[in-house]
């Protein structure tokens, strides 16, 4: 993947922050993964006044994409209005690595452009998944 191509994915999932609904942190968060099959899905952030109910935007792109047959992460793309590039709480990340493996990019950026690209091991060190029960 080139820079041209991962700027195009940030621009993209950029676009997708104003539909966040984030009426409490004021904080909007999007995600956009491409699955196993090359299938596009999208979220964002979904708060609730019950915190706890709040849905970030990685669960819910990852969820709407189980939900219409991915297996795989092939590529995920994060993005936040931050300073720099954003990073997932720890439950996206653990929820991230049940659908991933070494080849998953995970691409972490900012509203201005700004990113890093890290793979699973980087976001979630000495982690488990099913294959290794």
């Amino acid at each position: 993947m080139d820079e041209k191509e991962i700027l195009s994915y940030i621009d993209e999932v950029n676009l997708l922050l104003k539909r966040a609904y984030v009426p409490y942190s004021k904080f909007p968060v999007a995600a956009l993964l491409i699955d196993n099959n090359g299938k596009k899905h999208k979220g964002v952030n979904v708060e609730n006044a019950s915190f706890g109910l709040t849905l970030c935007a990685e669960r819910n792109a990852i969820t709407t994409a189980v939900t219409q047959g991915m297996k795989k992460i092939r590529l995920l793309i994060v993005t936040g209005n931050t300073l720099e590039p954003i990073s997932p709480c720890g439950a996206c990340r653990q929820v991230i690595r049940e659908f991933s493996d070494k080849d998953t990019v995970i691409i972490l950026a900012n509203r201005d452009g700004k990113y890093k690209i890290a793979s699973i091991e980087e976001l979630l060190p000495y982690s488990f998944g099913a294959e290794d029960l």
